[in-house]
């Protein structure tokens, strides 16, 4: 299991499956701390640590664990297994599709943009419509649902007439998924769960606005992007550099531009970076690399 742990983080384009592990290993960790600390009489040591993880309803408990507002999306309810499950299944679906198109480095930044967006909504309707007051608890709130909204709906808004094949309903193109997911928390915006569903909008409505905002060039989660690549430097070792020596050619090589040739490394690295990130990523030199390479 951790050398599957371990391959999963070290493909590329596989930020789908990395996020569903991570949900599912604090899962797990906090099912065996809710065990042992319930039976072993100190159930409060489980309410402590969960407390430091969920989101709470009210603005001024939140500006003292800000940290929540991202944490809450990697929790879920531990008095049954469907919330997990529904939601990573809904992750793989539609995220794996969306990282076909648009690589890794988005879905991750969309997740927490996401959830994000959930919690903003969570605190504003809690904090300013009375209505709420009543019907939100103030403990806090925990689920990836947020950001999985965000992925379903970004992912329909990019492919509205993708189809998938839905167990007796046949083909259903997923922009009528989408919709039902939404309907059916906006109905639910004023049920028991009023709290998790206003979140689920704020959610979807993220992830509307992101690919609307991808398609006429402004990339709402490059920020996130570049907060990961600089700590995924900061904690990783520094690959050694190699010096080789080698005679000098005494023919002069014919003046090319930089762009004019490139080695298959060269391209293979590219290839992996439009696999990763997108073919948007690429930099000028790349895309004439590349372009040069498919014309031999």
């Amino acid at each position: 299991m951790l050398d599957e742990f371990k391959n999963a983080f070290q493909r590329t384009n596989n930020a789908h499956v990395q996020l569903i592990f991570i949900n599912v290993l604090v899962f797990l960790v906090l099912a065996v701390l809710l065990v042992f600390s319930t039976a072993s009489g100190y159930p409060d040591f489980f309410d402590a640590i969960h407390r430091q993880l969920s989101i709470p309803a009210p603005f001024l408990t939140f500006l003292i664990k800000p940290w929540t507002i991202i944490t809450y999306s990697f929790v879920h309810d531990l008095s049954g297994i469907f919330h997990i499950l529904f939601n990573m299944l809904a992750l793989y679906w539609f995220g794996k599709l969306f990282v076909e198109y648009l690589g890794s480095d988005k879905l991750i930044a969309l997740y927490v943009l996401g959830a994000l967006a959930g919690g903003v909504f969570y605190l504003l309707v809690y904090n300013t419509i009375p209505f709420y007051e009543t019907r939100i608890p103030g403990g806090g709130m925990v689920g990836a649902s947020a950001a999985v909204y965000a992925v379903l709906v970004a992912t329909a808004t990019l492919l509205p007439d993708y189809t998938f094949f839905l167990l007796f309903l046949g083909p259903v193109r997923i922009k009528y998924i989408a919709l039902v997911y939404i309907v059916i928390s906006f109905l639910g915006s004023i049920g028991g769960n009023a709290g998790g569903n206003i979140a689920h909008l704020g959610g979807a409505l993220m992830g509307y606005i992101y690919i609307k905002q991808l398609q006429v060039g402004v990339n709402w989660g490059g920020w996130i992007t570049v907060v990961i690549d600089w700590i995924k430097n900061l904690f990783g070792a520094s690959p050694k550099v190699k010096v080789t020596y080698r005679k000098t050619e005494k023919q002069a090589a014919p003046p090319t531009s930089k762009a004019a040739k490139a080695s298959q490394d060269e391209i293979d690295a590219i290839l992996d970076k439009i696999s990763d990130r997108g073919y948007e990523s690429l930099t000028k030199e790349e895309k004439e690399k590349l372009f040069n390479a498919s014309k031999k």
